[in-house]
Order: structure tokens, then sequence, then C-alpha cells
């Protein structure tokens, strides 16, 4: 059922990357290359079923597509999991073998961090393969992508804030953010330093207590941020948060934060905008990393990369004025968005077929 899987979620590639020696068990999913090579993170996850990984993989992957097509970046969408508990599964040989087959891919798919994975991970890949971004700055890197993406998020917000209040005041307004990890952790940090009420919530209760502790933040229950009463609701952790068991119990008005895939299905969001939320749509709120790390290709400047972030912001922007102008959704406005770029391209180019040209200048590969 593979090939009729990703027919219809419209899949270039996905490659199943096996190697028993080094208890590897990973997927890769490439999904459009009109734009160019596919960069997407690498996701650790303990996956219940190989079912789960695919279908987890198959859903990242699209929206790799379209973040990097709203961003603006000259990159297509892909992604890879690998099947395993990150607190106890890792090792030089899993990532090396991984990193091979990275780079048996000649540049279709580039990898970096993304959930259960850092930044030392990263570089047992990149000892096999160019064919990574997120390394360390020693290399020529720009190291963890986390706070990038957490003020990329912040830039979403404040867009969110001004056109649904008229003003960027986020020390004005209360936030349930659930997930206090390497992202929601430094997105907190920014809403706190702004003097924002914030209630957090994560699986993780020593990261929650640090958030306490260090930030002044109010803990809730993992299912209790569902129903505290602040202003904005922002996922930070896993997606599908935004669901049928949910929708009824968050009283914010704008949904903004730093997960993927927050809305379990179209038609929540289509309700969402029934009741008069403001659903940020996640792809294009958190780019910044993938913005931040795609700099490597061309060799990485820390000033250029965060102006690249205030660009989440005019992009939000356009996208919540197409939501009132053509009356749709801000999930499907933002598809339009990423549609009509990818449309546009494709008709002067062709799919990105991994030739090995592409650039990664002012790295050093030391062992």
């Amino acid at each position: 059922m593979i090939f009729e899987t990703i027919a219809n979620t419209g899949h270039e590639e996905v490659v199943y990357c096996h190697n028993k020696d080094a208890g590897l068990k990973a997927i890769i999913a490439i999904h459009n290359t009109v734009l160019g090579p596919a960069l997407g993170g690498l996701r650790m996850w303990p996956y219940k079923t190989e079912q789960e990984a695919v279908n987890d993989v198959l859903r990242l992957s699209r929206g790799m597509t379209f973040k990097n097509a709203v961003a603006g970046l000259n990159l297509g969408g892909g992604k890879a999991v690998i099947i395993g508990d990150p607190s106890k599964d890792k090792s030089e040989a899993l990532f090396r073998a991984f990193g091979r087959f990275v780079n048996s891919l000649n540049g279709r798919y580039i990898t970096a961090e993304d959930v259960g994975i850092d930044v030392n991970d990263m570089e047992y890949v990149f000892r096999e393969t160019e064919y990574v971004t997120g390394v360390h700055q020693v290399h020529g890197g720009s190291g963890d992508p986390s706070p990038f993406t957490a003020y990329g998020t912040l830039q979403g917000l404040m867009a969110a804030l001004n056109f649904k209040h008229g003003n960027e005041d986020v020390g004005k307004y209360s936030f349930a953010v659930q997930g206090c990890g390497h992202v929601g952790s430094e997105f907190i940090k920014l809403l706190r330093e702004q003097g924002a009420k914030v209630f957090v919530t994560d699986i993780n209760k020593d990261a929650v207590q640090r958030c306490v502790d260090e930030l002044g933040c109010e803990a809730v229950g993992l299912d209790e941020i569902y129903d505290v009463d602040a202003d904005v609701y922002s996922p930070c952790a896993l997606g599908g948060t935004v669901n049928a068991q949910t929708i009824d119990r968050i009283k914010a008005k704008i949904i903004c934060g730093a997960a993927n895939n927050q809305l379990a299905t179209d038609e929540i969001g289509d309700e969402l905008q029934r009741r008069g939320v403001l659903y940020a749509p996640d792809y294009a709120v958190n780019a910044g990393g993938v913005m931040n790390v795609s700099l490597e290709i061309d060799g990485y400047n820390r000033e250029r990369a965060m102006r690249m972030m205030r660009t989440i912001y005019y992009n939000l922007g356009r996208i919540f004025e197409i939501s009132k102008t053509q009356n749709v959704p801000t999930y499907k406005a933002a598809d339009r968005l990423a549609e009509e770029r990818i449309n546009a391209i494709g008709k002067i180019k062709l799919p990105h077929m991994g030739n090995g040209s592409t650039r990664f200048q002012g790295r050093m590969r030391g062992q």
C-alpha cells in the first residue's frame, strides 16, 4: 500500500534504512524537490509501530515542503525518523550508519536536528556525509537551531497579536505553553523577558520545574493546560493537540506555537475559523530553525539569520490577510501561499535529482 499512500500525499521518494549491527531502523521521506534539495530534520522517537513511524514521517515531510516554500527558501521538503528511544538507544554507530544512508541520496535530502536529536548527534552524522545542517560552530555550522525556532515563533506571535488586537505588546497577555523542551524553554524565556504571564506543562517534570524556578512560570498538569484561562495557547511539543477532545476546552483566542502539525484535522481548522479563534499556521510560525540552518549551505552568518527571522512576521501578515479577504481558514491561506510559489517555480524547474552540486561554504570537516 506504500505506493498508493505516497501517491495520495504527493511524495517523490521514501527510503527505508536498516543496519542490524548499529540497531538502525530509519525512514527518510522526500516529499517535493521542485524548489531545491529536500531539507528537514531527523526525529528519534520510540514509535509503537512501524506504521506509526511511516505516518509521522510522511506528514512531517509534507509540512517541510510548505514550510520551506512559505519561508521563501530555495529548498524542498523532507524529513527522517529513527525508531528508538533517544534516552537509551543512541550510539555513534547508529548515527554514522544513518549518515551513510543520507549520503547515498547524493544531496536530494539534507538532514538536521529535530525532536530527540541534538548537535552532538549531528557530529556523528556529519562524519559520514556533507548533507547535514545544524552542525557545531567549530565546523562552520550554526549549532542548535532551537533558539532561532523560538525567536521566529515570537515573530509569528507578534504578527498574530497585531492582527487580532492591534498591538504587539507580548507582556500584556497570558500564555499556556505546552512543552518545555529545547524550543519550548527558549520561547518561554522570550515571553518572560517581556513580562508575560506563562503557564507551562511537559512530560518532563524536571524541565517544568526549571521553568518555574528560573523563569517564574506557573506549572499545571499535562491535561490541565487545555483548561487554563490564557489569551494564547502555545503548543510547543508534539502535534495534534488541537483536536475534537480539546477544542471546547481551549479558551485562548489565539493559537500560536512551535509544534508541528498542531491541528489534528483540517476540520478543526475550519471550526477555529468559525469560532473566531486566530490560528497561526504552525509551519509558517516555526520556520526560524530551518531558515537558520539553511544558511549553512552558502556559508553561515548569524546576523543574516536574525534578519531572516523577521520575515516570519511579514509572512504571517500575508497569510492572515489572505484568510480575511478570501474568507478561508488560516491553514488554507498558508497552503495557498506555499502552493502558489511551488507552482510558479515548478514551471521553470524540474525536481532536484541530487547531483552533488549543493554548496557548503566555510565548512571544516574535522574528525
